[in-house]
């Protein structure tokens, strides 16, 4: 039975940790912390999970995680590095699920986060946590970095036609939607109901921190470095994201089609639509999977990629998760074969 313990407990990630963990049945959640809500318990704060969760909010130190095999970190930008570099000593395997391991720059990540990076060393250790690319480093890895929810719906899209060298890599178009639970649980203004309900925005235009994770990604995939325009736009909707990808082909591609098809043939959780589909959002909510269109409007040399994910599931949780089970040896879909809402 592996120990899990989450540090950051009582935001939506944290929470959707929870739900999914509390039916792995290889799992027993052995900490749950959280600096604000230490001593209550946790289906006090979330009364979803009664009956599933029977565990106390502890204060978020390296002694409430010594049982711990694995240590999700479901915590703002800036925490994971400053307690992972002692629980990995310890032994422990860290998941990351904010953006502390992402960039393998440490520069690069100072100029888009404000401060110097806490562990250099490690971060050239951690792993990337995209299972479709990195599935057998996974399997290996002492700490993962799990990758944001932009960057997996927009690399996933974009990926067999990089792969495949069949684009132009020096203007790729990403124009991306999400829920308002990408923000996180808090209060600010711009995402209360009131004013984000019956609205629609673009936001961050001039650079979305997540931009340089997804120009990573791709380069890595091209072999070169990337052209990027990522556009994230906020709509009125709890979970899910939506991403448009526009990319001009270099030459014949041939049956785009079937190049979709064959990358993600043996994927779990990549859902390549028939020709001609459209994917709804709503059709991945409360699940780990991702599921692509592929599109040649009119037979032009413009190729557009539909992408959806739930932010918080296959963008966040469940990509935990999934790495998770590749790190002990699990059947990947372990704990994670959960159906979409529908409605």
């Amino acid at each position: 039975m592996i120990r899990a313990g989450i540090v950051g407990g009582t935001g939506y990630t944290g929470v959707e940790l929870l739900r999914i963990l509390a039916l792995h049945p290889d799992v027993r959640l052995a900490a749950v912390t959280s600096r604000a809500d230490a001593g209550k318990r946790v289906d006090e704060a979330y009364p979803n999970l009664r009956g599933y969760v029977d565990a106390v909010f502890r204060a978020p130190d390296a002694s409430a995680l010594a049982e711990c095999d694995v240590v999700f970190f479901a915590t703002p930008n800036g925490t994971a590095m400053r307690m992972a570099p002692e629980l990995v000593s310890a032994g422990k395997k860290v998941i990351d699920l904010a953006a502390d391991f992402r960039l393998s720059d440490p520069a690069e990540w100072a100029r888009w986060y404000g401060e110097p990076h806490a562990c250099p060393d490690l971060l050239a250790e951690a792993v990337y946590g995209l299972p479709e690319v990195n599935r057998e480093t996974i399997r290996n890895a002492r700490l993962i970095a799990c990758p944001g929810c932009y960057p997996t719906s927009v690399q996933l899209g974009l990926l067999p036609l990089v792969e495949a060298g069949l684009i132009e890599m020096d203007h790729l178009i990403a124009d991306v939607k999400s829920g308002v639970s990408g923000a996180g649980r808090k209060a600010e203004i711009p995402i209360l109901m009131s004013e984000a309900g019956e609205s629609f925005k673009a936001y961050n235009v001039a650079g979305h921190r997540h931009l340089p994770e997804i120009r990573q990604g791709l380069a890595r995939a091209a072999g070169r470095e990337v052209g990027l325009t990522f556009v994230p736009h906020l709509v009125p909707m709890i979970r899910g994201i939506h991403a448009t990808l526009y990319a001009r082909m270099t030459g014949e591609a041939g049956d785009l089609q079937a190049l979709f098809e064959a990358r993600y043939r043996d994927e779990p959780f990549v859902d390549v639509l028939p020709a001609g589909s459209h994917p709804d959002t709503r059709n991945v909510r409360g699940g780990n999977r991702c599921q692509i269109a592929v599109h040649r409007p009119q037979g032009g040399d413009t190729v557009v990629v539909l992408s959806v994910i739930d932010n918080l599931v296959k963008g966040a949780a469940g990509q935990a998760v999934q790495n998770m089970n590749l790190m002990f040896g699990l059947a990947e879909t372990t704990g994670l074969r959960a159906i979409g809402l529908y409605p």
